[in-house]
């Protein structure tokens, strides 16, 4: 029986947001602890390994003895760039043959999204959530001068959770070094098929302070 860990990524800095967004409150609870939350009470996940940044590290612990996070096996520091903290999540798993990667900053993920992104998996041994680009999307120039309109029925929206078998991961990591926006990118880079699997559009990502006004509304309907 595979066994599936989680390594979920909450050490960015929140430039954006003005501050650390993983112990913002979201409907009375810390921001990474919606997700965290739904991996602890999910049966397909093993192992958590939550990635903080170096100075959240005893908040981390204090918050999984606080929830009783009796799945984490690791807390630990993430680096500057989103791959150096998935890197050292992976490098944290004990007895996992498969792993998710997923935002801590993406509240609102289900035992669907996780479910259905390990059925994805299996052919390729990668899977992505991703959902219909809705907007037109415009290539342009250094000028912002547009040089091609994009056909958005082959554009993809591309979220967490990811799903990887966890040697094909490491081997994507060990062999690409340039800077990505997600896992899925350094798993392409190396050489292997990625298969897209439906999102959700309720699962999103704050990272402004009006995803958060929305997540908050999103929440209470939860």
């Amino acid at each position: 029986m595979p066994k599936f860990a989680a390594v979920v990524v909450g050490a960015g800095i929140g430039q954006r947001m003005g501050k650390d967004k993983a112990f913002l409150e979201l409907a009375g609870k810390p921001l990474i602890a919606w997700s965290v939350d739904t991996l602890q009470n999910c049966d397909l996940i093993t192992e958590i390994v939550l990635v903080l940044h170096k100075n959240k590290l005893d908040e981390g612990r204090e918050l999984m003895k606080k929830r009783r996070w009796s799945k984490i096996s690791a807390i630990c520091a993430g680096g500057e760039l989103r791959q150096d903290s998935v890197r050292s999540g992976l490098l944290s798993i004990s007895r996992s043959d498969w792993v998710i990667v997923h935002d801590g900053a993406r509240p609102f993920l289900t035992n669907k999204l996780i479910s259905d992104g390990i059925d994805a998996a299996v052919e390729t041994g990668a899977a992505v959530a991703c959902t219909d680009v809705k907007d037109t999307i415009k290539l342009v120039d250094d000028n912002e001068i547009v040089t091609q309109t994009l056909n958005r029925n082959r554009l993809r929206a591309v979220q967490t959770p990811q799903v990887f078998r966890l040697d094909l991961l490491k081997k994507s990591y060990e062999l690409i070094t340039s800077e990505v926006t997600d896992d899925a990118g350094i798993v392409e880079k190396a050489g292997y098929r990625v298969r897209l699997y439906p999102g959700d559009y309720g699962n999103i990502k704050v990272t402004t302070p009006d995803d958060l006004l929305l997540a908050e509304i999103i929440a209470k309907g939860r």
